[in-house]
């Protein structure tokens, strides 16, 4: 059905959501050309393309795209369409390459997605076919960064990125400067995991702290029980540091806060967060004193958030050094991705806890991940019943605190479902 603004409007109110906005495919569709289509969509980190010629293809949306290095090191976010037939130009996931070739007709183009050779091009003559003509290249698609952080943008009149990201920014400010040099880079790969439901439950649960003592009860159980066997000097005390705090009580969660910005983007913590007690290896503290003097140190390692959402598309961990990737398939199918990053300049040991971190907690073989895609699924499932057509989001309705730039509220606020919701109507509302 084609949905008017009054329409959309009536599917968000402020303590409750209409059941379409995750069952109905004609809803999705309008996600995909509203929300994704008008805002900065994350693409990638640029070291993953870190030379000239290397380059990395994903779904902007629906649409294939491909990001590149050019020879002059910019970086470009490109269609991966040839300007001929349409085809898809590149079709593995990573590689470098001199030039782009088309496997239909042999169209070349340039690093920067300009189209560079015709074969046979004798036969255009008098056609008034000119190959200079941009719409026969890989056109290219308005991207900017942010300390290293590639988005991109369909909006033909977008605002500048830093101001979209307005004080979410300090988030993944926080986690390059947890890097003695000040950058990171992504490594280890990535682990891609297949949700079967609605892409915005995934974004919902994020800061939902009213879930993890309830969904992760068993594996926390677990964990505790089986570290209690350990000795002191077990290397499996990462572990110990990593499980548990998913069980932590009301009130814990509570003390974190809840802090949300313009354009959805929201995290959870800043002074606490449930990485907060997490040890400090000596030979890393070491090497971030002697890059950033104590006091300054001091304050990059306790600004500590558990996840922060840059809507729609890209939620970051600071302190874990990792990030998951939103990349919806359909109303029902999401595809979710989680990439670990290096500190630059740190010891090897920061890697291999991201690293086993993400394997514990995010991977589709992991301890709690399948945790929360039960629930997800369990939804999807349960939206499909008469008995209601309402969500409800009325936890500590109307107490936010609003600061001019941001709204705070208790860490066990729906204050994070209405950030989401605000910015949902925002883009989805058609401006005549």
């Amino acid at each position: 059905m084609h949905y008017s603004n009054e329409q959309i409007a009536e599917l968000v109110q402020p303590t409750r959501l209409h059941k379409n906005v995750y069952i109905d495919p004609d809803v999705f569709d309008l996600e995909m050309q509203r929300i994704w289509g008008n805002a900065w969509i994350y693409i990638g980190h640029d070291s993953q393309v870190a030379n000239a010629g290397d380059y990395i293809t994903l779904n902007y949306g629906k649409m294939p795209v491909v990001m590149v290095r050019d020879r002059n090191e910019q970086v470009h976010v490109l269609h991966n369409r040839c300007g001929h037939k349409g085809a898809k130009v590149v079709d593995q996931p990573c590689g470098r390459v001199g030039a782009f070739r088309c496997c239909y007709h042999g169209w070349t183009f340039k690093l920067d997605g300009t189209l560079a050779g015709v074969p046979h091009l004798s036969g255009y003559e008098g056609t008034g076919f000119d190959k200079s003509d941009p719409q026969y290249s890989m056109q290219k698609i308005t991207s900017a960064s942010h300390r290293g952080f590639v988005f991109a943008t369909l909006n033909p009149n977008p605002p500048d990125l830093r101001t979209w990201m307005g004080g979410a920014a300090d988030v993944m400010d926080n986690l390059c400067d947890r890097a003695p040099e000040g950058e990171i880079e992504a490594a280890g790969g990535v682990l891609r995991y297949e949700h079967e439901c609605n892409w915005k439950l995934f974004l919902e649960n994020l800061n939902d702290t009213m879930h993890p003592m309830i969904v992760h009860q068993s594996v926390v159980d677990s964990a505790v029980d089986y570290i209690k066997t350990l000795p002191e000097d077990s290397p499996r005390r990462d572990e110990a540091e990593i499980i548990p705090p998913f069980g932590a009580s009301y009130e814990v969660f509570e003390a974190t806060g809840i802090t949300g910005f313009k354009y959805g983007h929201h995290y959870d913590g800043g002074k606490t967060s449930i990485h907060s007690n997490y040890s400090v290896d000596p030979d890393y503290e070491k090497a971030m004193i002697d890059a950033y003097g104590p006091e300054r140190t001091r304050e990059i390692l306790t600004f500590n958030t558990h996840n922060t959402l840059y809507y729609p598309s890209l939620t970051i961990k600071s302190a874990i050094q990792n990030i998951r990737v939103v990349r919806p398939v359909a109303v029902d199918r999401t595809i979710i991705e989680t990439w670990s990053f290096r500190l630059k300049g740190a010891p090897e040991s920061m890697l291999r806890r991201t690293l086993l971190y993400s394997r514990l907690i995010n991977a589709n073989g992991s301890m709690v991940g399948p945790d929360d895609l039960t629930a997800y699924f369990r939804v999807q499932q349960g939206l499909q019943s008469s008995g209601s057509d309402w969500v409800e989001m009325h936890r500590n309705f109307g107490r936010d605190e609003d600061l001019g730039d941001r709204l705070k509220n208790t860490g066990t606020s729906d204050l994070d479902m209405r950030t989401q919701y605000a910015a949902w109507k925002h883009y989805m509302m058609e401006v005549a």
